[in-house]
């Protein structure tokens, strides 16, 4: 009798619920990983100065207020960040409120030299000794941390979708 009832139940809709399943199944795999790879922040970061690339001088407080702060750890040497850096460059374009933070990617000078080759314009913080991401505990690239008002609301590593982290950044505003 259940055999009749498996036979009846059309493909799709078993195949839609392993797939519900299959996807459940990634959101709490993928929520644990960034809970356990994500990065500390120690006491006074938010208000610990930052000299960007341009030698301006500012801190993740001060670029939180009133708007959330996608800060995004990348490497010129990471193989995902290829994908994702661009990505962060269309939401600076956009208006969203972005500042980089390289890792171990080479002097002031070559920093530049390739973000100007690639036509990278977003704000950066050369981390070219990895002392930032010792302190910070992070320890994988890409990381995305979004700040609002000098406050960590939420964080991921790995490889994430325009529209992940355009809706992480909504979901901070609210």
């Amino acid at each position: 009798m259940a055999e009749d009832a498996v036979a009846k139940t059309p493909r799709w809709r078993r195949w839609g619920k392993e797939a519900l399943w299959l996807l459940l199944m990634a959101l709490v795999v993928s929520t644990l990983l960034d809970l356990w790879r994500g990065p500390t922040l120690p006491d006074g970061a938010m208000e610990a100065p930052f000299t960007l690339q341009d030698g301006t001088h500012t801190s993740l407080a001060a670029l939180s207020q009133g708007k959330p702060l996608l800060v995004y750890y990348w490497a010129s040497w990471c193989g995902v960040c290829r994908f994702t850096t661009p990505m962060v460059e269309q939401l600076w374009q956009e208006g969203e409120n972005v500042l980089t933070v390289a890792l171990r990617s080479g002097s002031d000078a070559q920093l530049q030299q390739g973000m100007s080759k690639k036509g990278l314009s977003f704000p950066t913080h050369n981390d070219e000794q990895g002392n930032l991401a010792a302190q910070w505990l992070v320890g994988v690239t890409p990381t995305f941390l979004i700040i609002e008002d000098g406050k960590l609301v939420s964080s991921t590593t790995g490889w994430s979708s325009r529209w992940g982290l355009k809706l992480r950044l909504l979901w901070a505003r609210w």
